[in-house]
Parts: C-alpha cells; sequence; structure tokens
C-alpha cells in the first residue's frame, strides 16, 4: 500500500497568531508533532489571489508581511523557510496544459508564515506557495486539488490556508473571545457534516447553501484553499479537525486533517 502524506486545511486567523501562544498555536504545534516529516509543502494561502496559477520558484523566498496596522514586532518577523525549484517544475507538469508561471516576486505571505512557524518552527523543510486563481470557477480550483494529490504520494504536504467562516464587516473587532455569531456556526456545522458525509458536490458550490452561506463566505479566496485540499482526499480517506474555535464570533478557527 502506499505510504499517502497528509494533507491540511488550516485556519489561520488573525496574523498575530505568529507570534502568540493561545489554544489555536497550541493545536498547531501539536498538529506537527503528529505529522510525518514531509519533504517539501506546498502551500496554497488564500492572500495569493490574483487573476491567473503561479508558483513561486524563489530558492529563499522572503517573508511576506502583506498587511497593515499590526505591532512593529509582526513587521520583523522572519520564517527562512527554502524554495522548491523542482517541486514549483513538479506542480507545472501535474497541471500541465494549464499555464501556470514560475513566481520570484512572491514569497511567503502571513497565511502561510503564521501557520508553519508553530506546525514547523525549525523552518528547515522547503515551502513552495501556489496562487489562487482569482477568475475561475468553484470547480476549477477543486479540480486542481484532484490535480496535484499524487503529490501526497511524493512525501510533500499539501497546505490549504483560510477561514471556513471569515466575514470581518461582522467581525467582533477587540473582542477576540466573543461565542460565534448564530449563522457562523450554523454554517461551520453544515461544512463539517458535508466533509463527513463525504458530500464535495455541495461544498464546491457553497453558494448555493443559502444565507449562512452567504454571510460566512461573502468572499471567495478564504473558502477556497478548502476546495483543494478537498480535492486531495482518495475515497473514503479519513477526515478530523484537529483545530476548532471561532475569532471575534466570525472567523472559523476550524482546520481539516485528510488522512
Amino acid at each position: 500500500m502506499i505510504d499517502l502524506m497528509p494533507s491540511i486545511f488550516i485556519g489561520h486567523g488573525n496574523p498575530m497568531n505568529a507570534l502568540l501562544q493561545n489554544s489555536y498555536t497550541n493545536s498547531w504545534t501539536a498538529l506537527g508533532l503528529s505529522l510525518p516529516r514531509p519533504k517539501a509543502i506546498l502551500a496554497i494561502s488564500a492572500h495569493w489571489y490574483l487573476p491567473g496559477t503561479a508558483v513561486t520558484s524563489n530558492l529563499l523566498p522572503p517573508t511576506i508581511h502583506d498587511f497593515g496596522g499590526f505591532p512593529e514586532e509582526l513587521f520583523h518577523f522572519n520564517y527562512p523557510a527554502p524554495g522548491s525549484p523542482p517541486l514549483a517544475q513538479r506542480v507545472q507538469e501535474l497541471l500541465t496544459p494549464l499555464a501556470v508561471k514560475q513566481d520570484e516576486s512572491w514569497g511567503l505571505d502571513h497565511g502561510t508564515w503564521s501557520v508553519l512557524c508553530h506546525i514547523f518552527p525549525k523552518a528547515d523543510i522547503p515551502v513552495v506557495q501556489l496562487s489562487i486563481d482569482a477568475t475561475e470557477s468553484l470547480q476549477f480550483h477543486y479540480d486542481l486539488g484532484k490535480r496535484l494529490a499524487i503529490l501526497r504520494e511524493e512525501g510533500v504536504l499539501i497546505m490549504g490556508s483560510g477561514n471556513i467562516v471569515h466575514n470581518l464587516r461582522r467581525y467582533a473587532w477587540g473582542k477576540a473571545d466573543v461565542p460565534a455569531f448564530d449563522w457562523a456556526m450554523r454554517f461551520e456545522d453544515q461544512v463539517r457534516a458535508l466533509l463527513n458525509n463525504g458530500d464535495d458536490e455541495s461544498l464546491i458550490h457553497y453558494d448555493k447553501l443559502g444565507a449562512d452561506a452567504m454571510l460566512s463566505v461573502p468572499t471567495p479566496e478564504h473558502y477556497l484553499p478548502l476546495l483543494h485540499i478537498m480535492g486531495t482526499r482518495h475515497k473514503d480517506e479519513p477526515i478530523s479537525f484537529p483545530v476548532e474555535g471561532f475569532e471575534g464570533g466570525a472567523i472559523s478557527m476550524l482546520s481539516v486533517k485528510i488522512g
């Protein structure tokens, strides 16, 4: 039987989690200790959302501080993981004939490094980021995950980073520990049930799931990494939720592990 590297979706939340020790970061640390050591990581972050598909091909990808209004300490944070041009090339091959650009202008954004600094704190595993194409359909992103799934057989950890519920307009600013809003909890519960039931079709077309879904996913970029990870799942493969909780009532920190 082929050994499969797990694949994971991480609810990353506030970039300040990079500097904090809390229930989420403790769970990320525990997750890292439970995972087999990957040869490399392919990260799909909500924060590299652009027209087109690209992969980072830097030997030494920079730590990108793609935010504003946070303490100066966060802007000095560095996650010095190496890149992997061979993995970038492999991603291009697997996605052919889709045009995939090798990109050295990007690096590791906070959707990637704010969680990897807890999961793999030594920063000694090569990391490549894959962009999210803002012009493509929901089905496209799921299908991309299916085409990349073979990387799990090659020792690559595929990691999506976003949030299943992400509504900053409804976020309770200054009250990070406020209970989840009813609509947010209902949608997260619905997503859990659909994942457990293997109902990929409903999850792909979340925009048909009603008002709770529209409040929970007002824009798609934080949800789409989940579709990539769903696409990597083999039939009847176990699924678990190693991290859970809400920030500000309107951001789900739920993580999903396949395998």
